[in-house]
């Protein structure tokens, strides 16, 4: 493949030849409720959104039953009652901790590891014992053997090229056990030519779009055009994916999450909301849990911003929809702070007499701990602040999310997210420990 006059500053990263893998979780959530479910071995599965809304996760079976990403749930309903498809609402703490089950295996396979999704991670394998094919199913195997969540890898001298190989890997597990390494120059050639633009790895709908009508249709037609052109239709980064198409690596293993400048949280509630109190319940747990994704990337915050509003689409419901700012004079991660911002945020937006359906909070001006000058005349730092939330942190990572929490938010409530189809906790809740009948 030819190369582009800008190519240098990615080409200097590439020293040795590379070998980075990317490994997936096949179906990931459905895989998660049927390694508990094993009477649903070959059963089609389908994991819902949050409050049942649409699908998000289904089995190989349910796609070969005509059933796609995105759905809404109401519209398939009696179908997917009628084609005996198993339907799980989301269960996002089973998720998580399966995740990092299967994240910790594949750091027993690299010592560069780098977890892209919660299903999703790259690895760098340069340098291990080839052929690279069969080390790859052994990853595969022992993630298999040790969380019971098949994965296909996909191994290439780019991130893009190795998420190429990965979805090669899967979309023809038949032929390639899930694995494939397209190191090779001819074996690239050869997928690139067939596979439409759009498979590419940060080439969405709109983008084809565009691409196509330049005559650029195929990921082989991507990676050959000329780069400049390329720049100008999708910018630097779409200049980088076509370099990395060529070989030419354009991004670190540790590029891939950059620190968020914001933290976002909130969600429709299960059930209409009438009362200020329960408002500030939900503020309140979304404030937590996005606290504790501050603390995590060792950020600081130093604007809040709660929003509530009700449904508005339904004619026949009262229409209301408000938001506030709440600004810092000292940039904090003390959950305690953001909460007591939180409850003054929806007294002041809470009218009476509406019928409440989502909230949601913004944690803003984001900041690393100790860079930015506080205020002098701000109050002094809550003592022992930092240690509070530290130990809260590492006994909730241990004995699982909410453990511990302010008395404010409450662990059972009304209001939460629908999910009246949602598997047992089976790993992180005592109460709901995985039983086996007998008999």
């Amino acid at each position: 493949m030819s190369g582009a006059s800008s190519a240098g500053a990615c080409a200097s990263m590439a020293g040795t030849e590379r070998a980075i893998s990317l490994i997936d979780g096949n179906s990931f959530y459905c895989s998660c409720e049927r390694l508990f479910r094993p009477d649903l071995k070959d059963t089609p599965i389908i994991v819902l959104s949050n409050n049942d809304g649409a699908v998000v996760s289904l089995t190989p079976e349910a796609k070969a039953l005509g059933f796609k990403m995105g759905t809404p749930y109401f519209q398939i309903r009696d179908e997917l009652e009628r084609k005996g498809v198993a339907v799980f609402s989301s269960n996002y703490v089973l998720y998580g901790d399966i995740s990092d089950r299967m994240m910790a295996t594949i750091e027993t396979m690299s010592d560069s590891v780098s977890p892209y999704s919660i299903d999703e991670a790259f690895a760098d394998l340069t340098g291990m014992p080839e052929p690279l094919e069969e080390y790859g199913r052994a990853i595969r195997d022992k993630v298999m053997r040790w969380t019971g969540i098949p994965v296909g890898v996909g191994i290439g001298p780019t991130k893009t090229l190795a998420k190429l190989a990965n979805w090669a890997a899967k979309k023809w597990r038949d032929k390639t056990g899930c694995v494939v390494d397209l190191r090779d120059t001819n074996r690239q050639e050869k997928l690139l030519k067939v596979v439409e633009v759009d498979t590419i790895w940060g080439v969405g709908s709109r983008l084809k779009v565009k691409l196509n009508a330049a005559g650029i249709r195929t990921g082989w037609d991507l990676a050959t055009h000329d780069s400049a052109a390329i720049r100008r239709i999708g910018g630097v980064v779409l200049e980088r994916t076509a370099l990395e198409l060529r070989g030419i690596p354009c991004l670190s293993l540790e590029d891939i999450a950059p620190v968020r400048q914001m933290i976002a949280k909130g969600q429709s509630f299960g059930v209409r909301i009438h009362e200020v109190g329960p408002l500030q319940e939900a503020v309140g747990s979304y404030i937590t849990r996005a606290a504790e994704k501050l603390r995590a990337q060792g950020s600081v915050c130093g604007a809040l911003r709660v929003s509530i509003r009700t449904g508005m689409f339904n004619p026949n419901e009262r229409h209301y929809s408000n938001a506030m700012v709440m600004q810092f004079t000292r940039p904090t991660d003390d959950t305690r702070e953001l909460l007591a911002a939180g409850r003054d945020a929806v007294a002041a937006l809470y009218e009476p007499g509406y019928a409440y359906a989502k909230a949601e909070i913004l944690l803003m001006d984001l900041s690393d701990r100790g860079v930015k000058t506080g205020d002098l005349f701000a109050p002094a730092p809550r003592e022992h602040s930092e240690e509070l939330m530290s130990v809260m942190d590492a006994i909730n990572r241990r004995m699982g999310r909410g453990t511990v929490r302010p008395a404010v938010v409450p662990g059972r409530v009304k209001w939460a997210m629908a999910q009246n189809m949602k598997s047992p906790e089976y790993t992180t809740n005592l109460d709901e420990l995985w039983q086996i009948p007998t008999g």
